[in-house]
């Protein structure tokens, strides 16, 4: 009769040698990982980019006072398509489409292969987003072009500022010197049509006036 099998008896010295051999693997690997991570966690902390500082000063943008005039328009939406006339370009309230902006189609920046119709970016305004529109001046691979797309991408679509550019077919023009339009809507209560305009760019300016009119300060807040 076969004799049945015996389970193999570890040598106890060889267990010790196997403990070893993985407690050096473990401290190895770790030192491995501290040496790869150790020159970002060694790194001073960086300072927070002023987006402020991008762009012409304050005295050189040469903006123009804050206007101020009653707003109109607060939920007049019109039929989605329906050309409007704004009276005063670009617009900071008015009448506007049904159909507003949201998710992806709410950029900080738009050039004018993909800017939405004015329409649509009015009732952006109703929703409490300031809009800094461009004039025809201002082209791709200009400093002023290239300062907005800058000062563009230190926001995201939560900060409720959209850069869109201003046609000559969208209706009245900028004062003469100016070459940019801040506006915004402010609300609900004592609802006025915001504007400031500036020469250039500049992002001291354009934080003041975000600063001074939030996007919670609009006829209907916390829409997209």
């Amino acid at each position: 009769m076969a004799k049945a099998e015996q389970p193999t008896q570890t040598n106890p010295s060889e267990r010790r040698k196997g403990f070893i051999f993985l407690g050096v693997s473990v401290v190895a690997f770790l030192i491995i990982i501290a040496a790869a991570l150790w020159p970002q966690l060694n790194q001073p902390d960086q300072p927070t980019k002023s987006v402020g500082k991008l762009g012409a000063t304050l005295a050189e943008a040469k903006c123009s006072p804050v206007e101020k005039s009653s707003a109109a328009g607060s939920g007049d939406h019109r039929e989605d398509g329906t050309k409007l006339t704004y009276p005063q370009g670009p617009p900071a309230s008015g009448p506007h489409w049904g159909n507003f902006l949201y998710g992806p189609q709410i950029r900080n920046f738009y050039t004018r292969e993909d800017r939405p119709p004015v329409e649509q970016l009015v009732h952006s305004l109703e929703h409490g987003h300031t809009i800094i529109w461009y004039d025809e001046t201002i082209q791709p691979g200009t400093p002023s072009y290239e300062r907005l797309q800058t000062y563009a991408k230190g926001l995201t679509p939560s900060d409720y500022l959209m850069i869109a550019p201003w046609n000559a077919d969208d209706g009245n023009g900028l004062p003469s010197g100016k070459h940019l339009a801040l506006t915004h809507w402010t609300g609900p209560d004592d609802q006025q049509a915001v504007r400031q305009y500036c020469a250039l760019p500049s992002g001291e300016a354009f934080d003041a006036f975000r600063k001074e009119f939030t996007n919670k300060n609009a006829p209907e807040p916390g829409a997209p």
